[in-house]
């Protein structure tokens, strides 16, 4: 990383020169080795922060009811704020030895749904199992779930499947990971308060688009402005009683700080079938991730991820997921999407920007007041964030296409049916009753015995059930079975635009054995 405080003139030139060699770069304002001011780098550090804000609680409070903490508010925020704590160090470790890449970790909605299941089979909140051993057994298929994620990713599964994976195949699976999301609750509920809503995307939209050249603080801060204003203009007709959306007594009533530690529910459990469906869980979040990194690159100006970086990025997802399993959250870690997105509209893909927010992450969790006030904000507008984010996803997944001949029918079909199978197969599968995938996979003549194993149909039952998964696979096959030369499927402009091997050096052979740094540059890193 470079120490230099990089001003508006340097970013100027270089967006335009990285912009003439292809366009990567142009709305980068800072590179992802750029340090902004450090007062600077917190404001933008809390930013990316509050896009993660939705998502972090979401998962917590959608675990919460059926584990039957929902009932216990203190124990709710406690969860609430290991996600926080887990995810502030999970992105601490991808930034700084992992791929490097100024992306955040946080929970996953891909380990969401095997969690529930899990928490179904064991009986739920009413008569089952109790709270603490049902995160318990979370907590092993999670563990399990992350050393299995750990070997993918350091022996190097997925980057030996890169060769195969072309801009067709990403375009579908990056805008998957925003048209997955079209369902969220903030977006989608009935009695969200849509004034509210449209106010934080307008305001949002206004500054990142419309008025981003009148100032830099409009273009560095889009979110933060617009989450900000919307707050206060909500609190205060909260407080003259035209709307009740805002609530600040959890605040006075939160710990000034909040104890977590690991194995807080108590020794992980260990049972083979929860491990299984975990484990598919965790392959689709690898999916997205592979993605997501390639989403990050492209809107940090930077070429498409090597190998190694893959390789390495995933590997470190795994000990995230380890990580996460140790402290109980009910969840695994992985790349945040959301985050990918505020790059995107902000410009801002500075590394050391994500670790001022990782830090802000930590030290929200531990403080009880700062998590509590955090739940305070209220679903309409974490909705308008939401729309914003995921929409800026879509493009960014569907501009990967400029290198794929369109003019091509056959390339034509492998996107459409990659984007409509992912939309269409995981709704089918979510409208089957308990038991159907296993049964239907029963039958099937000469695999039904294999097929209809419980833990094997759990696991095709939760990959086929996720849009990225879906997609992105449907599209790999159709892209590497329908014939194409590499001119026509983007192959040869993807190879000019991936970075060198050597663009990326492991944490662990950054030092010569005798441990000194291996370079100069690395010296001063």
């Amino acid at each position: 990383m470079t120490d230099d405080t990089t001003d508006t003139t340097e970013h100027s030139s270089e967006d335009a020169e990285m912009a003439a060699d292809g366009g990567e770069a142009s709305m980068v304002e800072y590179g992802i080795e750029d340090r902004p001011p450090l007062i600077q780098s917190i404001f933008l550090g809390t930013q990316h922060w509050l896009t993660m804000v939705g998502s972090t609680i979401a998962i917590p409070l959608v675990l919460a009811g059926p584990v039957g903490l929902g009932f216990d508010g203190a124990q709710t925020a406690q969860l609430v704020g290991t996600f926080f704590v887990v995810s502030g160090v999970a992105t601490l470790a991808q930034t700084t030895i992992g791929n490097k890449y100024p992306i955040v970790q946080g929970g996953t909605f891909s380990m969401l749904g095997p969690a529930l299941a899990i928490i179904t089979v064991m009986g739920g909140s009413d008569g089952g199992a109790s709270a603490t051993v049902m995160m318990r057994e979370l907590q092993g298929a999670i563990i399990v779930a992350g050393g299995v994620e750990v070997l993918i990713g350091y022996f190097g599964v997925f980057g030996k499947l890169k060769r195969y994976i072309g801009p067709a195949v990403i375009a579908v699976v990056i805008a998957l990971i925003g048209l997955a999301l079209i369902s969220v609750p903030q977006i989608t509920n009935p009695s969200q308060n849509w004034y509210l809503v449209g106010l934080t995307l307008g305001l949002i939209v206004l500054f990142s688009q419309y008025i981003d050249d009148y100032s830099r603080l409009f273009k560095l801060f889009p979110v933060l402005l617009g989450l900000s204003i919307a707050y206060l203009i909500a609190a205060g007709l909260s407080v003259v009683g035209v709307i009740n959306v805002i609530d600040l007594s959890p605040v006075a009533d939160a710990p000034a700080v909040r104890a977590i530690t690991p194995f807080q529910w108590g020794m992980p459990l260990f049972s083979g079938s929860f491990a299984a469906g975990m484990i598919a869980g965790m392959l689709a979040s690898a999916i997205e991730s592979f993605g997501d990194y390639h989403s990050v690159a492209r809107m940090a100006g930077e070429g498409a991820p090597n190998r190694q970086r893959i390789n390495h990025g995933l590997g470190m997802e795994g000990l995230g997921n380890v990580f996460a399993g140790i402290m109980g959250t009910g969840n695994g870690s992985t790349s945040y999407t959301e985050n990918v997105g505020a790059i995107g509209i902000t410009g801002v893909a500075s590394r050391y920007v994500v670790q001022i927010g990782a830090l802000v992450m930590i030290l929200v969790g531990y403080v009880g007041y700062f998590g509590a006030f955090v739940t305070t904000i209220p679903d309409a507008i974490v909705g308008g964030l939401f729309l914003a984010m995921f929409a800026q996803i879509v493009g960014v997944g569907l501009s990967q296409l400029q290198h794929v001949d369109m003019n091509q029918n056959r390339n034509v079909f492998v996107v459409g049916f990659g984007l409509f199978a992912g939309m269409s197969i995981p709704q089918y599968v979510a409208g089957l009753e308990n038991g159907a995938m296993e049964a239907g996979l029963s039958n099937i003549p000469l695999l039904g015995g294999v097929l209809g194993i419980p833990e094997v149909a759990t696991t095709i039952s939760i990959i086929a059930g996720t849009e990225i998964a879906v997609g992105g696979i449907a599209a790999f096959l159709l892209d590497n079975t329908i014939p194409g030369t590499p001119e026509e499927r983007g192959l040869t402009a993807w190879e000019d635009i991936t970075e060198d091997e050597d663009a990326f050096e492991p944490y662990h052979e950054r030092f010569m054995p005798g441990g000194e740094p291996a370079n100069e540059d690395i010296a001063n890193d």
